[in-house]
């Protein structure tokens, strides 16, 4: 096992003690282990989430056959069209043969991943165990992989690095997430590190020009992170915390990351982020999970289509930026070891409402980006759009597709991870559909199984009552009522009333 480490709580109080010196941590630091410059005999495995909810109706619309009159039925003005300057990018199979679905227009470098075969879909994603309209559940239940339960102590990308196989030297980098604090897909991991820009990733209390030493400076004094690193050298909790928070700041200068985009690259924050992915791949720190997060998806008033829309410019945005990690990976091998997965929690309503916006849906298409996968292709289990199939489901798209059983396969066939029942608790549908390739395992449903032992009477989430998230249950009506009662009281009291 590895070193023991503190946890955050812990280091903060570090932080603490050592800001009497005058330091104090600018960017969240959190630690990844010893500096081991290590090839990755796995998967990269990049998380894109988008926050808010995309409309992925728009951004896969149906273009051809009775699903395309239900939509624009259902889309007077938001639908989008099917030729013209702003017509839909149809997607077809190897073959040749059509799919009846389109790209945005705006997706053009997504539509030339399809064509390489480097893009698959699948339609109708999410949680069919779970109804929930709620962003913040939505989205806890994913990062968390534990669908209605927001309150799991570690993300699945923490489970699923702590229960990755043995491979290779250690990594410097195993885990990274290119943001100011750590995501929940990451929650728990105490060797993952959080910056949102490599060139931010540094000590930066005090002035500028006392941070570290500069030739300006008087002979044989030190700056502050020359300081620190002296003072963190022994073996108390505080000291060890320091002690990996500075190898971190050290390892992040020593690789020679910029900050200074190709020419060809997009300059957007979202792609300035994948920049910071794609150069820790290159530097082989055994990084085999990053998390991105893109929000501004949450459109419920003036959305738009295409053209200078809000709703366009985003998936421009999206489109540009993971072609440009695309392009910049392939041509040195190392996009044959990298999966990307773009996700949201939720997609919109198929009715567009009226304010020019969409309502929070349920299923959605869920993209998989990469070398290793069996792209131009869609997969999932699509319903249609006719009103009576989705009347069921209150008009909206369902989710057919379980996202576990899409993980689960990235686990099992490019991670060489067969312990589902860690990395997921309580899921037991391996069925690969076929996306990535690589070679099937046996599941491990239970911690510690001998492999090939299947355990079939887990607990399972059996479909929901569409709906049933949005009634009240008769205990929760009377423990509102009793919660209300209280504070009336005290109410009453305070105004000497009672």
């Amino acid at each position: 096992m590895h070193t023991p480490r503190l946890d955050r709580r812990e280091f903060i109080k570090g932080c603490g003690a050592v800001a009497a010196a005058g330091a104090v941590a600018g960017p969240a630091m959190l630690f990844s282990r010893e500096a081991y410059a290590a090839e990755n005999p796995f998967d990269t495995v990049v998380v894109v989430f988008l926050r808010g909810g995309i409309d992925g109706l728009n951004l896969v619309p149906p273009i051809a056959g009775n699903d395309r009159s239900f939509y624009e039925e259902a889309r007077p003005t938001l639908r989008i069209p099917t030729t013209g300057d702003f017509g839909a990018l149809p997607l077809t199979l190897a073959s040749g043969a059509a799919t009846g679905f389109g790209l945005h227009p705006s997706a053009v470098g997504l539509r030339d991943l399809w064509i390489l075969g480097k893009l698959a879909i699948v339609q109708c994603c999410g949680m069919p165990s779970v109804v929930t309209r709620s962003h913040f559940d939505a989205q806890a239940y994913l990062d968390l992989g534990t669908p209605g339960n927001p309150n799991n102590a570690t993300g699945w990308m923490t489970r699923a690095w702590q229960t990755q196989p043995a491979g290779g030297a250690p990594g410097a980098m195993p885990l990274l997430a290119v943001a100011n604090r750590q995501p929940a897909n990451l929650r728990g991991a105490t060797q993952s590190l959080s910056m949102p820009s490599p060139g931010d990733f540094a000590l930066t209390s005090g002035a500028p020009q006392w941070q570290a030493y500069r030739s300006s400076m008087p002979a044989g004094t030190k700056g502050v992170t020359e300081t620190l690193a002296s003072l963190w050298a022994g073996q108390s909790g505080v000291e060890v915390s320091g002690q990996r928070a500075d190898a971190s700041i050290r390892l992040i200068a020593q690789q020679g990351y910029t900050t200074t985009l190709p020419a060809t690259w997009p300059t957007s924050t979202f792609a300035r982020q994948l920049w910071t992915v794609a150069q820790s791949i290159r530097f082989n720190l055994g990084l085999r999970y990053a998390a991105i997060d893109l929000g501004g998806w949450d459109t419920h008033e003036n959305q738009g289509t295409t053209g200078n829309s809000l709703y366009s410019n985003k998936i421009t945005e999206l489109s540009n930026a993971l072609t440009a990690f695309y392009n910049e990976l392939n041509p040195t091998g190392h996009m044959g070891r990298v999966t990307v997965i773009v996700q949201s929690e939720f997609g919109r309503r198929v009715r567009q409402n009226g304010s020019g916006g969409t309502d929070h849906g349920y299923g959605n298409p869920l993209l998989v980006i990469g070398g290793p996968i069996n792209g131009r292709r869609i997969y999932g289990q699509w319903l249609g759009l006719d009103p009576q199939a989705l009347s069921p489901y209150f008009g909206d798209i369902p989710a057919t597709t379980d996202f576990r059983r899409v993980f689960s396969e990235l686990m099992i066939r490019r991670m060489g991870n067969n312990r589902l029942g860690e990395v997921f608790p309580g899921y037991t549908g391996y069925a690969p559909l076929g996306i990535f390739q690589g070679s099937d395992l046996v599941p491990q449903y239970v911690a510690g199984a001998g492999q090939g032992q299947v355990f079939a009477d887990l607990p399972a989430h059996p479909q929901p009552t569409y709906g049933e998230s949005l009634r009240e249950s008769t205990r929760a009506i009377r423990a509102r009522q009793r919660d209300e009662q209280h504070w009336l009281r005290r109410l009453l009291a305070a105004l000497g009333l009672s």
